[in-house]
């Protein structure tokens, strides 16, 4: 890989674990507090979860955008990778919604929206690099559990 192909992986690795530290940043106070006092679903994973799984989902996320922005020449890629930052901004607003604002029921508004924006995602990756769009099957899933679970949370603490 030349050189501009690794300073661009890291740019992409960087600015998708930028929206993972934004996240973050609004999550830690709150999971041994307020987060520990909701009612949960008896599917709730363990906290210790989310950390591992989040930052599987975040290299895969970024490593998907770089193969997608390697295409560049493709006409669909400026508007893929606009799709890619625009859910990343969401992933981030979920986390402000859900845990800094201590609000389930706007994380559930926000989280639909980012499961739609995903969703647009995955398939204009998928048409411009079919690895890419394989990279992001994980991340709807885990999402898609995320966007249940917030339901639960928010209907169980009405």
């Amino acid at each position: 890989m030349n050189k501009k192909y690794i300073l661009a992986l890291i740019f992409f690795l960087f600015v998708t674990f930028l929206a993972a530290f934004v996240g973050n940043f609004f999550t830690v106070s709150s999971i041994p507090t307020w987060y520990a006092s909701l009612n949960k679903p008896s599917f709730s994973p363990p906290n210790w979860l989310f950390g591992p799984a989040w930052t599987v989902l975040y290299v895969l996320m970024a490593i998907a955008a770089f193969l997608v922005w390697k295409k560049r020449k493709e006409s669909e890629t400026k508007s893929s990778l606009c799709f890619y930052f625009a859910q990343l901004l969401l992933n981030s607003a979920w986390s402000v919604a859900f845990f800094g604002l201590q609000n389930p029921f706007l994380g559930f508004l926000v989280i639909i929206i980012l499961w739609l924006l995903i969703v647009i995602t995955m398939v204009k990756f998928w048409k411009i690099e079919r690895v890419a769009g394989l990279l992001f099957i994980p991340y709807i899933l885990w999402v898609s559990f995320a966007t249940i679970l917030n339901f639960a949370v928010w209907q169980l603490n009405m």
